[in-house]
């Protein structure tokens, strides 16, 4: 929430040029860029740092993502342990489909866990480059957004005190449950809002992957998702109703219907394994427009929800720092305003493009399933002109692998 002053109860204030709310990839990346150029912040984190490294998320990095990473010093691991991805595989009507997406662009994926993009972060903000960092803090409160002396107060998890640290930034990177989005004033803040009406169960099996790249399958009982992690773990995603109940999917059930989703002429059966992880994610979006109120800046999933049916959420957050970060060093260090103040234009551009790809294979991996033979008709349709089409592949390449950008 937002007041007009911090609690009057705290210790004497602290000052950082930028406070970070929210130890992500994008408040993470946004302070390592900060620190780079010997600009203070500091970060809050409700969780603890034992808690983000280990918090298993999205895994997919487009390639301009990584060469931003790589630009700011911050992928020397990413490139030694990341798997290297130029194909993906459709499966439908029984039949296995490859894409070699590599072949036809000449640009590739990257698959590296988020909690080990976190880690390395965390260790070169905290450990390296002498960033603050503030875990488990409670009760954060957002303060005169309005003025140019912001201020965020919290809890202090060991003292029980509220602290207070007055800044000239805050950047609200704390996600779509954190307290920055509710801060917004209501007659300023425009929410676009999707829903596709499905459930998808997200998994993680103590299992090896059953193919070298990732598997999309269509199928009449539902899409079918096998996306590699590591040697010894898989994520799989499988469409259910929205708001349904994990505890549903028994171990069988879920196998079951994984070797009939993903299931093709010629293809080997999935290798099955332990599931140490299962929860249901509703399929929507929000995007939250501008992206800045007075002296907060949102990025990531702050400012907008893109679902993981394409696998853009972890790249929107990190085109989101990398121009934050850099407007607020060109701000801090030269006095240069012009990358905040097109900072939220700059980012909407590609968030929309991202929500409208996102709705688009909405329809190819759930048309099929829909009940609806219009719209499995037209699913199959999309389906044939990809394979059918070198342009038609193209275009779907392009789109897959996200737009190019140079920082």
């Amino acid at each position: 929430m937002t007041s007009t002053s911090p609690h009057t109860n705290s210790v004497a204030p602290q000052r950082f040029p930028v406070v970070i709310v929210g130890a992500g990839p994008a408040g993470l990346t946004i302070g390592n860029i900060l620190r780079a150029a010997s600009v203070d912040c500091l970060v809050l984190e409700t969780e603890t740092r034992r808690f983000i490294e280990q918090r298993p998320r999205a895994g997919v990095l487009e390639e301009w993502a990584v060469r931003g990473l790589e630009q700011r010093g911050l992928a020397d691991t990413l490139l030694e342990r990341a798997q290297r991805h130029t194909e993906c595989e459709f499966r439908f009507a029984g039949e296995r489909y490859r894409f070699a997406y590599g072949e036809l662009t000449g640009v590739h994926h990257w698959v590296y866990p988020q909690q080990l993009l976190v880690t390395d972060l965390v260790r070169e903000y905290v450990d390296v480059r002498g960033g603050a960092v503030r875990f488990g803090v409670r009760d954060v409160e957002l303060h005169d957004l309005d003025t140019d002396r912001p201020s965020v107060s919290y809890t202090c998890p060991q003292t029980g005190r509220r602290e207070v640290v007055h800044g000239d930034f805050v950047a609200g990177c704390d996600g779509a449950r954190g307290v920055t989005r509710t801060a917004l004033p209501a007659d300023r803040a425009h929410i676009s809002r999707s829903d596709y009406g499905v459930g998808w169960l997200a998994l993680l099996a103590e299992a090896p992957p059953s193919s070298d790249c990732v598997l999309f399958g269509m199928h009449p009982n539902g899409f079918a998702g096998h996306m590699p992690r590591s040697a010894e773990v898989t994520r799989y995603y499988l469409e259910c109703p929205p708001g349904d109940n994990p505890e549903n999917w028994s171990h069988d059930r879920v196998w079951t219907e994984l070797q009939q989703r993903l299931g093709a002429n010629g293809a080997p059966p999935l290798t099955e394994g332990r599931l140490i992880e299962k929860r249901v994610l509703d399929m929507h979006n929000y995007v939250i427009e501008p992206m800045v109120f007075g002296r907060l800046f949102l990025a990531g999933d702050a400012a907008h929800l893109t679902a993981p049916i394409a696998a853009k959420g972890m790249n929107l957050a990190l085109h989101d720092a990398f121009l934050l970060g850099d407007g607020l060093v060109a701000h801090l260090t030269k006095g240069d305003g012009t990358g905040l103040d097109g900072y939220s234009e700059a980012c909407l551009g590609r968030v929309w493009d991202y929500q409208e790809f996102s709705h688009w294979l909405s329809e190819v991996y759930h048309g099929t399933s829909s009940g609806d033979p219009y719209r499995a008709g037209t699913t199959l349709a999309r389906l044939r002109r990809i394979f059918g089409s070198s342009t038609a592949a193209r275009a779907f390449a392009e789109q897959y692998l996200g737009k190019n950008a140079d920082y």
